[in-house]
C-alpha cells in the first residue's frame, strides 16, 4: 500500500471514531511488515483516562491479531497534520522503534517523520 492510500484509509476510518467529548475524531492505519493494514480510531469515555487514541487502538488490535512487526502508521484528524500524543509515541516506539509516521489531514496531505524523531531518548527497559 502506498503512502497516499494509507493516509486516505486513516481519513476514511476517522468517521468510525467515538469522540462525543472532544469532538476530535482521529483515524489511524497501521501497515504491518507482512503487508496487512490494521486500522484504529479514538474511543472516548466520560472518564478521560479510560479513553484510547486511534494509534494505540490500531497497535493493540494488530497485536491481538498476531502481528508483531510494523512498518509505518498514518494518522489523520480534522485539523492540520495530526501528531501522535506522548502516550502513543511511547507505545509506538516500544513496538516499532524504526516506525515511519505519516501525519495526515483531511485533504490527504501528510508530513513524514519517524517515531525516533518524535520521541528522542525514548524510555526503554533495555540497557
Amino acid at each position: 500500500m502506498n503512502d497516499q492510500d494509507l493516509v486516505k484509509l486513516a481519513n476514511d476510518v476517522r468517521r468510525n471514531a467515538h469522540a462525543p467529548y472532544s469532538k476530535f475524531p482521529v483515524g489511524a492505519a497501521l501497515l504491518c511488515a507482512d503487508g496487512t493494514v490494521v486500522t484504529g480510531v479514538n474511543v472516548e469515555s466520560s472518564v478521560n483516562g479510560l479513553s484510547l487514541c486511534a494509534e494505540r487502538v490500531a497497535v493493540f488490535k494488530a497485536i491481538s491479531e498476531g502481528k508483531r512487526e510494523f512498518v509505518k502508521i498514518a494518522v489523520s484528524c480534522p485539523s492540520d497534520h495530526c501528531r501522535p500524543c506522548g502516550a502513543c509515541r511511547q507505545v509506538l516506539f516500544e513496538h516499532a522503534p524504526r516506525l515511519e509516521i505519516l501525519m495526515g489531514n483531511p485533504k490527504g496531505e501528510f508530513v513524514r517523520t519517524t517515531i525516533a524523531a518524535l520521541l528522542p531518548d525514548a524510555f526503554s527497559l533495555e540497557a
